[in-house]
């Protein structure tokens, strides 16, 4: 196989992590597990990569690394991410988990950039040693010229083997037409919108009753940016599949101690109150204070007042 061009600015580390060079600045992957309820626990599923940047050894926030990028660069530059994000994933994670990463949907409307990127990214692959069926490719909805330009960037991901999963749902122009159109194998609900509709009962119906709705078609859910206890409570409440947040799990920079999950955690509240066990292991601490089934659903189902806040 030729060499991928995104491996070009990689360097190895004596960890076996690896991390990217873009001018004046180093980047590294964290990852952020996402969780799955699954018969009363919840078990990692999967991990979100997340570029760090840093420049002259000191963290540089998304906020200012990606604007300033010229806009020409901007494709190598989320290749860079992509590229080291497989690599620490095949190096650092567990085999069983998939992994998110992100695709700028409006970085793909001419089809040969779109195949020559997807190529591309199955040599980063074969380097990593994982296999595609693991990568769900987040896109958000609105963020590309057409729909129809969408449709076939997804269309592609999808002939690789890869799985789909819109992002940001639930924020501007959101589109459940679209959601069908798309057919995503995930979609994640975006975590501003999520913590509005949990603080009122009506709100909580109607998150309720959009995650039945994709269930219905096969569509699996993540809530985002789950924070407190009372905000886990109601997602697991709301029939939710999956969650992501401080909660449960802050990012932590490749190599992370994540790859000792082999079994689900029971009762699991926040990674807080897991004290440290030998070589980085966690354990859960004592039994979760949370109140059983039957005990919750007497309570309020929204709202801070009614998780105990």
């Amino acid at each position: 196989m030729s060499r991928s061009v995104g491996l070009a600015h990689i360097i190895r580390q004596e960890d076996g992590t690896s991390t990217g060079v873009w001018g004046t600045f180093t980047l590294r992957s964290a990852f952020q597990p996402i969780f799955a309820f699954r018969e009363g626990q919840l078990s990692i599923a999967a991990f979100e990569g997340l570029i760090r940047p840093q420049r002259d050894g000191e963290p540089v926030s998304i906020g200012v690394f990606f604007p300033s990028i010229p806009p020409l660069d901007r494709f190598h530059v989320e290749t860079l991410c992509r590229t080291l994000h497989l690599l620490n994933a095949g190096a650092c994670l567990s085999t069983e988990a998939s992994l998110f990463i992100n695709f700028d949907p409006s970085l793909f409307n001419d089809r040969d950039i779109t195949e020559t990127a997807l190529r591309d990214m199955r040599l980063v692959l074969h380097e990593a040693n994982v296999e595609p069926h693991r990568i769900v490719c987040e896109v958000t909805e609105q963020h590309t010229a057409s729909d129809g330009a969408l449709y076939r960037f997804v269309e592609a991901l999808r002939g690789h083997g890869y799985r789909i999963a819109v992002d940001d749902y639930g924020s501007d122009h959101s589109d459940i037409r679209r959601i069908e159109e798309l057919r995503p194998d995930i979609v994640k609900f975006d975590a501003y919108w999520i913590t509005r509709l949990m603080e009122s009962g009506p709100g909580f119906a109607l998150l309720s009753a959009m995650v039945d709705t994709f269930a219905a078609r096969g569509i699996s859910t993540v809530f985002e940016g789950i924070e407190e206890g009372w905000q886990l409570d109601l997602a697991e409440r709301s029939g939710a599949s999956m969650v992501q947040g401080f909660v449960l799990a802050r990012p932590e920079l490749a190599p992370t101690r994540f790859s000792v999950f082999d079994r689900p955690m029971r009762n699991l509240r926040s990674m807080d109150e897991w004290p440290r066990g030998q070589a980085g292991a966690w354990e859960p601490a004592s039994p979760s204070s949370r109140p059983a089934p039957a005990a919750r659903a007497q309570r309020q189902p929204f709202g801070r007042r009614a998780a105990g806040s």
